[in-house]
């Protein structure tokens, strides 16, 4: 229940406001500046509740996609899976210009030159995509690029 004294302070708060945006110097840009303010809000809050849906719709979109991949993607044709490993390879080496890769029937065969620090997250990363039933490293390590044409050079950025 309001009280008396809760009363008059509304009462009081609401006559200054009424003043404040009815003033006649003073008032109507007061009034425009308060509809720009709030308009300005709402466009941001439906700007930002649009970006989030979309966020969430494309996240959605992605794990479906993402499990069919791994449904569909068990019995891929060689072509297909040649990309699959040369996309891969990208993620994971600063050079994949450096290395080849051949597939014969799911068994991928790697060749080239790689970097030691590179070359256990690379096998990894192609043993684990679907379609592939096995992995020959023929790749030749090396500690640092040294003399090694292939190596040069800053090469691409891991992400």
């Amino acid at each position: 229940m309001i009280t008396g004294a809760a009363l008059t302070i509304v009462g009081v708060g609401a006559g200054m406001l009424t003043e404040y945006l009815l003033d006649p110097d003073q008032g109507r840009a007061r009034r425009a500046r308060m509809r720009d303010k709030s308009s300005r809000s709402r466009r941001r809050l439906a700007g930002g509740l649009s970006g989030m849906s979309q966020d969430a719709a494309n996240h959605g979109r992605g794990l479906v996609m993402g499990m069919r991949y791994r449904v569909t993607g068990r019995s891929a044709d060689d072509a297909v899976l040649h990309d699959r490993v040369r996309a891969e390879l990208g993620r994971h080496v600063s050079h994949p210009h450096a290395l080849q890769v051949r597939v014969d029937g799911g068994i991928v065969t790697l060749t080239g030159d790689v970097l030691a620090a590179e070359e256990k997250s690379a096998r990894r990363a192609v043993k684990r995509i679907p379609g592939v039933k096995g992995v020959h490293e023929q790749w030749n390590v090396h500690e640092e690029p040294g003399d090694v044409p292939t190596l040069q050079g800053t090469g691409r950025s891991k992400s």
